[in-house]
C-alpha cells in the first residue's frame, strides 16, 4: 500500500476482510443496521453453504446444476434457519425428501445420511481459519492512516452481480464495501495483476526421494548482473524463438536464462536481455 501510494492518489481502502460474515451465518436472527435481513443476508449463507458441501447437492452429489437451500428439518417440522440445520439439494433431491425426516428419507443410505450430519455439525472452523489471517492485514492497513472499510465475500458478490459485472479477480476488488458506486465504468481498462513470487527457497540442499544429498544450490544469487524475478525486455535477433518480449527470468550460472512471458517460456543468453525492473518479490502482468 505505502508503495502504491506513491504513485497512485489513494484516498480510502476497501478491504473484503472476511470471506463469510460468521455473525449472520449463526444468529440469522440478529438485526440492527449493519444487519437487516435481505438480499446481502441471503447471499452470505447461499456462498457459505456452496463451499461448504462442494458446491454439489449433498444427497446425490450433482453438480452444475441449479442447487438449492434445503433444510436438514424441515421448518414445518420446528427446523431453524441457523446454517447448521442448512444445506443444498437439487430441485430432484429437495423435492423428493419434502418435510421428511432426513433419517427417514436417507433410511437405505445410512452412510450419506451419517456423513451429512456430521457436516452439517461441523463447527465454522474452516471459515473461521479463512478469516483469522485477515485480521492482521487488516491492523495493519489501519497504521496506514487512511479511512479503512471492510466487507465480507458475500457483499462482494452481491455489489458485482447487482451491477453485471462479469468474475474475475480484479472486478471483485471494485465491488468490496458498501462505497461501492452505483456504477462503474471498467470499459477498455486494463488492470495490473501482481502475483507473489517471494526470494528464493532457503534450501540450500536438494535431497533425492530417499532424502540423501543429490545436489547443492550455490549461494551466489547474481549471474551477469541478474537475479532470478529480474523483469526484462529480450530482443532475440534470429532462431526459433526471434522477436521481443517482455518476461520474467530465472537465472542459471551460465549463459542460458529462462524467459517466462505470458503465454510461454523458454531458453534465452543473458546477451539479449535488458532489465526494466529488479526482482521485489512480485511479478507484474
Amino acid at each position: 500500500m505505502n508503495r502504491l501510494r506513491r504513485v497512485c492518489p489513494i484516498t480510502a481502502i476497501s478491504q473484503e476482510l472476511v470471506k463469510f460474515d460468521l455473525q449472520k451465518l449463526d444468529q440469522p436472527e440478529i438485526q440492527g443496521v449493519d444487519y437487516q435481513r435481505g438480499e446481502l443476508f441471503g447471499f452470505e449463507v447461499k456462498q457459505y453453504l456452496l463451499a461448504k458441501w462442494q458446491h454439489q447437492c449433498a444427497y446425490c452429489g450433482v453438480k452444475d446444476v441449479p442447487l438449492q437451500i434445503e433444510h436438514i428439518v424441515a421448518k414445518s417440522c420446528g427446523g431453524t434457519n441457523r446454517v447448521s440445520n442448512l444445506t443444498l439439494a437439487c430441485q430432484k433431491c429437495n423435492q423428493a425428501k419434502g418435510n421428511q425426516p432426513i433419517a427417514k428419507f436417507l433410511k437405505k443410505k445410512p452412510d450419506l445420511l451419517n456423513r451429512i450430519l456430521a457436516q452439517a455439525k461441523k463447527p465454522l472452523v474452516d471459515a473461521t481459519a479463512v478469516n483469522a489471517t485477515r485480521w492482521e492485514l487488516y491492523h495493519r492497513l489501519q497504521q496506514i492512516e487512511l479511512p479503512v472499510e471492510v466487507g465480507s465475500g458475500g457483499r462482494t458478490k452481491w455489489n458485482r452481480v447487482n451491477r453485471g459485472i462479469d468474475k474475475s479477480h480484479w472486478t471483485d476488488s471494485l465491488c468490496v464495501g458498501a462505497t461501492t458506486p452505483e456504477k462503474l465504468i471498467i470499459k477498455n481498462i486494463k488492470p495490473l495483476l501482481i502475483s507473489a513470487k517471494g526470494h528464493g527457497t532457503r534450501q540450500r540442499c536438494r535431497p533425492n526421494k530417499f532424502g540423501f544429498p543429490k545436489a547443492h544450490a550455490p549461494s551466489a544469487k547474481y549471474f551477469q548482473g541478474f537475479t532470478t524475478g529480474d523483469i526484462v525486455k529480450a530482443h532475440i535477433p534470429t532462431g526459433k524463438f526471434a522477436g521481443r518480449y517482455t518476461g520474467r527470468i530465472a537465472i542459471r550460472f551460465r549463459p542460458s536464462f529462462v524467459l517466462h512471458t505470458l503465454d510461454k517460456k523458454f531458453d534465452v543468453h543473458p546477451k539479449y536481455l535488458k532489465t526494466i525492473h529488479k526482482a521485489d518479490g512480485y511479478e507484474y502482468k
